[in-house]
């Protein structure tokens, strides 16, 4: 297989939405947030370019001016918010960091890298754009921009997979340094201008190459279901995806006014009854209150009596427990996988053991309810 991150990385978000991009090719408009980034990225090329003086931070202005695209917005005052924090970013970028004083080895740097399953006895092919490799006083910095507004914890940059491509992709063109504690790996956040950096061992390059090849495996044998998510707000492809079929079938007016009716009640009702349980908690407290003040356990309206009743919770010790059953050969009776405090503990395991035990899991009992999301 022929990949890149950028197409693992869907398969991972939306498998169907990779089917289309990437099986089915089919062409969406770029969003105004994939334009904005292509920018960013573009005078971050610029600014680090020339041969013996760099840009000045006007010139850099400049050219992010001049190549500015309005016609991709379709809301002026999300236009100008845009363009405003394009502005910044470079402004910012000046402050902290002076182009002459980097030492960049490449930018916007293609590489292929062949991956293989020695399994099955293939090889795969992982394609990309490194945009930035500096060279530093301890060794080498592999730098990837980022123009998202929120800042990821550490724990994502340490088990980032395209840094981790990226590092295998560098390796194959120095294959000298080898030495991977002196390559730095990072994701350079222009919105904070904050870069978030990690260093990988060869156990972590070993687990990010079996993570691809499962991912490859995965797709090969995957029949495409649509994931919904957050991203799905700047997907191209709701119109054609099963998940959003109603929405656009509302848009036409081919949905009939009993369906609107139904669906509009639903929504209000459930509205309603959350709105209720408010007030219910709250009238609830303020009655406990006023027994408490009164000294009394019941209190009565004209045809109901409002009775105060204790639930109380009990937790064993469980050290005594297990000794008393495991004496007579009950302990594993009584067992039970807690999905609570597993997944507090998974939070603390390296990935590798997290993938094993996500590889047990099991379909135990599916049931169907209807939340409300805002649209």
């Amino acid at each position: 297989m022929n990949t890149s991150f950028s197409a693992l990385n869907t398969f991972k978000t939306c498998p169907l939405k990779y089917k289309f991009q990437v099986i089915d090719k089919i062409k969406t408009p770029k969003s105004p947030e994939a334009v904005f980034g292509t920018l960013v990225h573009s005078t971050m090329k610029f600014i680090h370019t020339g041969d013996f003086v760099f840009p000045t931070i006007k010139e850099a202005l400049n050219y992010f001016s001049s190549n500015w695209n309005s016609e991709i917005f379709e809301d002026e005052i999300r236009e100008r918010v845009a363009f405003a924090q394009g502005i910044r970013m470079v402004q910012e970028y000046y402050k902290k960091n002076d182009p002459n004083q980097t030492k960049i080895v490449s930018i916007e740097s293609r590489f292929t890298i062949e991956i293989e399953n020695k399994k099955k006895k293939e090889n795969h092919l992982v394609s990309g754009f490194i945009d930035r490799i500096d060279k530093t006083e301890e060794g080498f910095e592999i730098i990837d921009y980022k123009t998202s507004k929120k800042l990821p914890p550490q724990s994502t940059i340490d088990e980032n997979l395209q840094l981790l491509i990226y590092l295998l992709a560098f390796l194959k063109r120095y294959p000298k340094e080898t030495d991977l504690s002196k390559i730095k790996l990072s994701l350079f956040f222009l919105h904070h201008g904050i870069r978030l950096s990690t260093i990988k061992t060869s156990a972590q390059l070993e687990e990010g190459v079996n993570e691809v090849l499962e991912t490859i495996e995965t797709i090969e044998s995957s029949d495409f279901p649509a994931t919904v998510g957050p991203l799905c707000d700047w997907c191209g492809y709701q119109n054609i995806c099963p998940m959003w079929k109603h929405k656009f079938k509302q848009d036409k007016e081919n949905i009939s006014i009993d369906q609107k009716k139904t669906i509009k009640q639903f929504v209000e009702l459930i509205e309603k009854m959350k709105e209720d349980r408010k007030k219910v908690a709250q009238l609830k407290q303020q009655l406990i209150q006023l027994m408490e003040q009164e000294g009394v356990e019941r209190l009565f309206s004209d045809s109901k009596i409002i009775a105060k009743t204790s639930r109380k919770t009990y937790a064993f010790d469980e050290d005594k427990v297990k000794n008393i059953l495991q004496r007579n050969d009950l302990w594993d009776k009584v067992v039970k996988l807690n999905q609570v405090q597993l997944k507090k503990v998974m939070e603390t395991l390296d990935s590798s053991t997290k993938k094993e035990i996500e590889k047990t899991r099991e379909l135990a009992r599916e049931s169907w309810g209807l939340s409300i999301k805002k649209k």
